[in-house]
């Protein structure tokens, strides 16, 4: 059982599905805690998703249980690699002396992997590293070292992807040595050998696009190095009767093999997106379903007027789909704003996906060209794409005089999207008086003061004791406040002010449609619904100095993203008050 586990996880991290790998990990190890492969390969999948903290969090935990890698010298050597490249990956942050420095650890730690182990993956990480270290006779000697080993196979290098790595390998010796057309040969070997395998070419183009940064190589060497691209789709909704599915099915796969992508993020309304949905499975692809609110909330509003024939194509997409995302609140589904919410959290990680692999992000859109004016649609898809700077591959598809299901009534204020934030601070409960009036004189008023910079990004503010609750008009302006937030109460000397060096700030960050109308108490604007619910429910568990951001937050940031801030994967999580289990992220500042 536990090596069908591995199977699975290793699988999931070759074909580039690095979060949904983690989230598999680690269901694995409630389980299987005692497994050090599972750990390993958990901290692997975090790790090449840019998510080097939590990566060396998961590694820690194999130190705190003891593990034994007797009988498994193979997994005691990735271990050791594993926390040379996440040393590796800390100097690739930095800059100056920090980054030399960092740099010139992280290639000792790679060399006595390879002195230990005779690694050729581990000699050519320390000849690269070498490099960025300023390291350069150092780092020739190496990658002539490396290649030799390539060279003579040792007697336990029977994987199966030990061909792509060898060749790989002469590629990175041969960029570090400036012979340019051996590196290219070596490259043609290392997609010969990679079968596809998405993940493969995203580490190597990674190390490599490194390796020419270094040595002032031009990076389009790498491009020879090929990864599938990443789609989000999106289209109008039609019956059978109103398009030939058979020429939009054609013209479906000419769009998927003309831009190589394999994974495609969407929703799956009746007509344009359970199409493509369709024709991605029928590929072999990986389809990833993201709706705006329960599945059953979803199928009666976007799926059932279509007709019965469309819920049981939606019902098979569901069931064949690599991962289903569903938002658990049930906002009225008839509101604009609910399906451009849906459509934005697809679009960003689909964003997030092609970061990992190295690779591009690009719409598929079933259009008839119209923008319309709604907040949601697609030609508000279209709109909201294309603000990023990325490319709409379009396929003419009419926009048939469908028969709208009826709304239900109600009178609901309007929704807007937004992003909130929840904080408080450890160790408030516990001042006294003298230390509440000093808390509030300098803490309250170094948080006004980082509040005041956000200028109009804040749109609501409010304080009890020593809670804050804040409203941005987009995730941008609430990782960007968060993190001030942060920095201004890292700021100040808390013994100096009489308070207890201990006291932290906890952050929690969530974006999702909410209710924007006057509070009868205060009687002055506010913002309410199960989205601010589920905001002050992440802030309780999140570590003090952390700040804790949701998948949604994090992946409406990724289309806006600020440089320098990096959201890290840190799997599900159990809110407060047992409110429900969600992906969530951490956000740093690099």
């Amino acid at each position: 059982m536990r090596e069908s586990g591995h199977a699975e996880v290793r699988d999931l991290v070759a074909r580039g599905e690095l979060l949904t790998a983690y989230d598999r990990a680690a269901e694995l190890l409630e389980h299987h805690d005692d497994d050090p492969t599972l750990r390993y390969l958990a901290a692997l999948a975090l790790a090449r998703a840019g998510a080097p903290n939590q990566a060396g969090a998961e590694l820690a935990k194999l130190d705190e249980g003891g593990a034994s890698f007797e009988g498994l010298p193979r997994l005691e050597e990735d271990v050791a690699a594993l926390r040379a490249r996440l040393v590796k990956d800390t100097a690739l942050a930095l800059t100056g002396e920090d980054r030399r420095r960092s740099a010139a650890e992280a290639s000792g730690l790679y060399e006595a992997v390879y002195r230990e182990h005779g690694s050729y993956f581990a000699c050519i990480n320390a000849a690269t590293m070498a490099r960025v270290a300023d390291e350069t006779e150092r780092a020739e000697v190496l990658a002539r070292e490396a290649r030799e080993l390539v060279a003579a196979p040792r007697a336990d290098d029977a994987e199966e992807d030990d061909a792509y790595w060898r060749a790989a390998t002469r590629a990175e010796a041969a960029l570090l040595l400036g012979e340019r057309q051996a590196a290219a040969q070596a490259m043609a070997d290392a997609i010969a050998a990679s079968d596809g395998n998405p993940a493969l070419r995203a580490t190597t183009r990674r190390q490599l696009q490194l390796v020419c940064r270094e040595t002032g190589l031009d990076p389009a060497l790498v491009e020879g190095l090929p990864v599938p691209s990443v789609l989000h789709f999106t289209g109008h909704r039609f019956t059978g009767r109103d398009e030939d599915e058979d020429a939009l099915r054609a013209a479906i796969d000419d769009k998927l093999d003309e831009t190589g992508a394999r994974i495609a993020f969407g929703a799956l309304a009746y007509g344009a997106d359970i199409l493509v949905a369709e024709q991605v499975l029928a590929r072999g692809d990986s389809l990833h379903v993201v709706l705006p609110c329960p599945a059953d909330q979803f199928v009666e509003w976007s799926v059932a007027p279509g007709g019965e024939n469309w819920i049981e194509r939606f019902d098979t997409c569901i069931a064949e789909a690599t991962s289903v995302w569903c938002d658990p609140s049930y906002a009225p589904a008839e509101d604009a704003v609910v399906y451009a919410f849906g459509s934005r959290l697809a679009m960003g990680h689909t964003v997030i996906a092609a970061d990992a692999l190295t690779s591009v992000a690009f719409q598929l859109a079933l259009w008839d060209g119209e923008n319309g004016e709604s907040e949601a649609g697609t030609g508000s898809d279209v709109r909201a794409w294309q603000e990023t700077g990325r490319v709409t591959e379009v396929i003419p598809c009419r926009h048939p005089d469908t028969a709208a299901a009826a709304k239900p009534g109600g009178g609901a204020p309007p929704m807007e999207l937004r992003a909130m934030v929840f904080a408080d601070f450890r160790g408030f409960s516990k001042l006294d008086e003298r230390q509440v009036v000093a808390f509030y004189e300098s803490v309250m008023a170094a948080m006004a003061d980082s509040i005041d910079h956000s200028g109009d990004e804040v749109l609501f503010r409010n304080s009890w004791g020593d809670g804050l609750y804040l409203v941005y008009q987009t995730a941008r302006g609430a990782a960007l406040g968060s993190l001030a937030l942060q920095e201004a109460f890292r700021s100040l000397d808390l013994p100096a002010l009489g308070l207890p060096p201990d006291m932290g700030l906890r952050i929690g960050v969530h974006a999702g449609p909410v209710f924007a109308a006057p509070d009868p108490i205060r009687r002055e604007p506010s913002y309410f619904g199960t989205h601010v619910t589920r905001t002050a429910r992440i802030e309780p568990r999140t570590p003090p100095g952390e700040v804790y951001m949701t998948a949604s937050s994090a992946a409406l940031l990724a289309l806006d993203p600020v440089p320098g801030m990096t959201p890290e994967y840190v799997g599900h999580f159990a809110t407060a008050k047992e409110f429900g289990v969600f992906p969530m992220y951490v956000l740093t500042r690099r």
